[in-house]
């Protein structure tokens, strides 16, 4: 056992080298193979919102806290975050230093690619008992931590990236598949799963959130009752329909006015709101500040980097 913990230690340091290297001219290194972002911060941040899509985290050096709906996870060098359906979150790192920076990695996937891995494959059976939550943390192993090496080592090669990113890719998919939160992605894999049906009405809701929200017609298209979708949904997402539907409007919002300097009101008439006393207040809510004071603050956080 002790020799084991040893090569992770050692696959683990080989992995923290390779990201340091590669992030050592900015926090954010959006690599050429999709789906892959490397990250590098040398101290902990304010809790900060965030969308989470399906994906693995991997943290190689610091800690990060998630909270999601009520519950807060944490996650660091010897565990994994996955999450198996975009969900409203709000992140923090917690350990980092310029001696010893946070250093991570993000891979997304796509779950059509998880469901043709298990029609293809006899997969032994899950190791722990299914789990209706779209986040949870896992337990780094050796064989996870070498497929990543060979991911980003793929960097230093270009031209094969095309051929063998996919390759690996599916590996690190099969790796996650028969771990510790496997029976996580099978549930929302799976045709007809109660599990995938709600995957699809967060999709549908992701696409649709600046129209009227008609929880009956959701209920109707996984072919659920309300009351048991409703269930559900909280279970998966830790949210309700509507805050979760309130989250993407907000969030759109935030970016419109960021980005594209929309002011609040034409920002929260174009996510769905008619009253721009409503948007305010719950907009407050989510991000500790009104919309005009909270904007005015990202754009003086910006500037200060910048310079």
């Amino acid at each position: 056992m002790r020799k084991e913990n040893g090569k992770t230690s050692d696959a683990l340091e080989c992995l923290l080298q390779r990201i340091a290297r590669l992030t050592e001219q900015g926090e954010l290194h959006t690599t050429a193979i999709p789906g892959l972002s490397l990250f590098r911060r040398t101290e902990p941040t304010e809790p900060v919102t965030g969308m989470y899509q399906p994906s693995i985290c991997l943290i190689a050096q610091g800690a990060k806290r998630v909270k999601l709906g009520d519950e807060s996870l944490v996650y660091d060098a010897q565990h994994y975050l996955i999450t198996s359906v975009h969900l409203p979150t709000v992140v923090q790192i917690t350990e980092a230093s310029p001696e010893k920076p946070y250093l991570g990695l993000r891979l997304t996937f796509d779950l059509r690619e998880v469901s043709q891995l298990m029609a293809d494959s006899q997969l032994p059976p899950p190791r722990t008992r299914e789990s209706s939550r779209g986040m949870a943390t896992g337990e780094v192993t050796r064989p996870l931590l070498n497929a990543f090496q060979r991911l980003i080592d793929l960097l230093n090669e270009d031209e094969d990236i095309p051929i063998l990113a996919p390759v690996i890719q599916r590996e690190i998919i099969y790796r996650l598949l028969v771990g510790d939160q496997g029976a996580r992605l099978r549930q929302i894999a799976t045709a007809g799963s109660q599990s995938q049906q709600i995957a699809r009405a967060i999709e549908w809701l992701k696409g649709n959130f600046t129209q009227p929200l008609r929880i009956d017609d959701l209920a109707e298209q996984a072919s659920m009752s309300t009351s048991t979708f409703h269930h559900h949904f909280r279970s998966m997402t830790a949210l309700s329909p509507l805050q979760y539907q309130k989250q993407l409007r907000l969030r759109e919002a935030r970016r419109l006015m960021l980005m594209e300097r929309l002011d609040a009101a034409t920002a929260g008439f174009q996510v769905g709101y008619e009253s721009p006393s409503q948007f305010s207040r719950e907009y407050s809510r989510l991000f500790g500040a009104p919309p005009l004071r909270d904007i005015t603050n990202l754009r003086q956080v910006a500037g200060g980097k910048r310079g």
